[in-house]
């Protein structure tokens, strides 16, 4: 019997990237970005309307970083090996565009942000729950 050399472990699983902060998350988030900018966008991203916004500083948006990551990662599980055949086909009807429709609906996270110009905004205030005794 021939034994070789003992078989590598499989590559880390990625991580969702609001569960990682410092220089993990930079490094994430500056992987994403070649990602949006190089694949995502200039194949999928149509005209900047008001009924369909897109802000030119997408990762200023926490949802939009949190909707193109989970994007971002289905597209890796799904478009590459082992996704087979109906990998790229299942994640443009289940993934691409439910995501894009969240991203790109006039109430959505770039509401507000128009061709070219970032607004920033502000999340909805939180109460404390108090229980009177």
């Amino acid at each position: 019997m021939t034994v070789g050399p003992p078989t590598p472990p499989p590559p880390p699983t990625p991580r969702f990237i609001h569960y990682l902060d410092g220089e993990e998350y930079d490094d994430a988030l500056a992987h994403l970005c070649i990602w949006v900018e190089h694949v995502l966008l200039p194949t999928y991203g149509r005209e900047v309307t008001s009924s369909l916004p897109w802000c030119p500083r997408w990762w200023n948006h926490a949802e939009a970083v949190a909707q193109l990551h989970a994007l971002w990662l289905t597209w890796q599980e799904l478009t590459g090996y082992p996704g087979g055949p109906l990998g790229p086909a299942n994640w443009h009807r289940d993934y691409l565009d439910p995501v894009m429709a969240t991203l790109r609906d006039p109430a959505g996270p770039f509401a507000g942000c128009k061709a070219g110009v970032h607004r920033a905004k502000t999340p909805p205030t939180v109460e404390t729950f108090a229980i009177d005794s």
